[in-house]
């Protein structure tokens, strides 16, 4: 990054929203005609493209109506609490850092107090206020700074929260209500150097504080990739994906982050944990560094990976198919999942979820409302039920032989279980609007309408298991709380395994009139999360423990495994400088 102030990166600035989700030139608008907008150039395809189905939409699955006055109007002025400052720690790190890269600023403090968890981050910072805020913000431009960092950090008990992109879900940059220290949120943003790329052997060196966004851009410009693409690539970092442990949408050809990264060095307060170099592999004993992955910021600050890299696929493009109701789907992606050619992605989207996604599409012109018609008359002459109907979308990458290949496999199964090819076209859309439904949530809550996507890894034999009981729940909990209108859920299939599945589950609640809605929101979703549990999923595929999901720990791993993280903590970490308490790592 350059010296100069102007050039380096601000968590406050014009480019994202902050609070709310994404880049602030995209957002879900309602014009005077009731139709929406999604604003901006950003998204091919829906980018400043009047929506007119969504509205008619949410109207009829919530029993909700939408209007242009929101129901909840965001506070102008943040709450913040008064900075508690132990000044012989900042004059100390005064003498080392430069100005520009400490911010006592109280929009920078809000700012870095919070992750995206609807409820209990996103809702209460907008339309309510946190009650725990960081003290200052420190930007880190070099593993040096980090160093420097946490060695005043020891010598002054001060608490370090790691922060990077923002974009956790789990609670996990919720900060410790106990907390007496003063909190030092460390932004990671400015370290975000490509440090070496090694074309023969395919090694890329990188900081860990680059975003998926541009270690794609700057890769690409030298015709390689990394191939990871969780949903928020474009805001997420490295260091990110590291300590939550995750996964993206091509992991079939590129896989999820620890088959990704070779090394990492991560800097503790007890010293550096460090494999040295990359090895093909080895056979050394237990890897320190297979600890830091879910490590979620409590015990260091990742500074850099050496990742895996692939030369950009000759041949990129989609697929497409629709079939008759969900078990068929089922049984068609199981068959895929064990073939002996799988796409980059796969996923299926159940019928309310493929419905919400059409909803979002731009208004048809004459030509799209007569392939709606053909459509139609198709799906009736195959017998398929509009409210029963799902999708499966696909990405296929490789050498044109290998997508062509890809392709074949897929009408195979197709015409195997009777579904209807989508084409590449319909492929493309169903896979793009992943990265427009993300700002959803903005239009949603506004209107009193609080959701939040809930994914699970769960056992082929356990899929609609866990997915109807956890759907019969949310009625009845509906019900139990007295919620008005309708209660919405769905269903897709994100990733897909040898021995299962992750499964994303959409819920939605209309919370108009409710006492303390987001606290009733996030009971509810702590019960959908226990019936995952209960029926055969697990507490999460990829979003992390944080602490919306700690308690569910002891269910999940022993007493014997509880007490090697907690070994590993007061290891690194005797006297708790990362002290954000995700996780089980400070559980007594």
């Amino acid at each position: 990054m350059s010296n100069n102030k102007k050039n380096k990166f601000y968590g406050v600035n014009d480019d994202l929203w902050g609070h709310k989700w994404g880049f602030k030139d995209s957002s879900f608008i309602i014009n005077d005609d009731n139709t929406v907008t999604f604003t901006g150039k950003r998204y091919e395809g829906i980018s400043g493209e009047r929506l007119p189905y969504l509205i008619p939409f949410v109207t009829k699955v919530l029993k909700t109506d939408i209007k242009k006055e929101p129901y909840f109007k965001e506070i102008e002025k943040k709450y913040v609490t008064e900075r508690k400052i132990n000044q012989d720690f900042v004059n100390d790190i005064k003498s080392f850092f430069n100005d520009d890269q400490i911010s006592f600023s109280d929009e920078e403090r809000v700012l870095h107090s919070h992750g995206q968890n609807s409820p209990d981050e996103v809702f209460k910072v907008l339309y309510d206020k946190l009650e725990k805020f960081t003290d200052i913000v420190v930007y880190v431009e070099n593993e040096e700074d980090v160093i420097n960092l946490i060695e005043k950090a020891k010598k002054h008990n001060v608490c370090l929260v790691p922060y990077g992109g923002g974009t956790n879900v789990t609670n996990a940059l919720q900060l410790p209500e106990d907390e007496e220290r003063m909190i030092v949120s460390v932004d990671t943003r400015r370290l975000n150097k490509i440090i070496s790329i090694d074309t023969k052997n395919l090694l890329i060196e990188v900081e860990a504080g680059i975003t998926g966004k541009h270690l794609e851009e700057e890769l690409q410009k030298k015709g390689f990739t990394v191939g990871h693409q969780p949903d928020s690539i474009e805001l997420s970092t490295l260091g990110g994906w590291i300590s939550t442990n995750a996964a993206g949408m091509k992991k079939n050809k590129y896989g999820n982050i620890e088959d990704i990264v070779q090394n990492v060095v991560m800097v503790t307060p007890n010293g550096t944990i460090n494999q040295i170099k990359p090895l093909v592999r080895s056979s050394i004993g237990i890897k320190t560094q297979n600890l830091l992955f879910g490590s979620e910021g409590n015990i260091g600050i990742i500074t850099k990976a050496v990742l895996k890299i692939h030369k950009l696929p000759e041949c990129s493009d989609y697929e497409s198919v629709v079939l008759k109701d969900w078990d068929t789907g089922l049984d068609f992606m199981y068959e895929l999942a064990h073939s002996s050619s799988v796409p980059a992605s796969a996923r299926m989207l159940d019928s309310l979820h493929y419905q919400f996604g059409s909803a979002l599409k731009p208004e048809k012109n004459n030509i799209g409302k007569l392939k709606s018609k053909i459509q139609k008359l198709v799906f009736k002459m195959k017998d398929f039920s509009t409210d029963d109907f799902v999708a499966a979308v696909f990405k296929l990458e490789g050498s044109f032989s290998e997508v062509e290949y890809q392709r074949k496999n897929i009408k195979r199964l197709a015409k195997k279980y009777n579904g209807l090819l989508g084409g590449s076209k319909e492929g493309k859309v169903g896979y793009n609007i992943t990265m427009v439904i993300a700002y959803i949530r903005e239009f949603f809550v506004p209107q009193g309408i609080l959701g939040e996507t809930l994914e699970t890894a769960v056992p082929w034999s356990k899929v609609n298991q866990v997915k109807d009981e956890a759907n019969k729940l949310l009625t009845e909990l509906h019900k139990k709380y007295d919620l008005p209108g309708k209660p919405f859920f769905c269903s897709r299939i994100s990733k897909v395994y040898h021995t299962g599945i992750c499964m994303y589950n959409t819920m939605g609640i209309n919370v108009r009139g409710i006492k303390n809605p987001e606290k009733v929101f996030s009971d509810i979703e702590h019960k959908i999360r226990e019936c995952f549990i209960k029926n055969g999923g697990s507490i999460s595929h990829h979003h992390g423990v944080g602490k919306l999901r700690k308690d569910f720990m002891p269910e999940t791993i022993s007493p014997g495994s509880i007490d090697v993280i907690q070994g590993i903590k007061k290891s690194q970490d005797p006297n708790n400088i990362f002290g954000i308490s995700n996780n089980i790592v400070n559980k007594k």
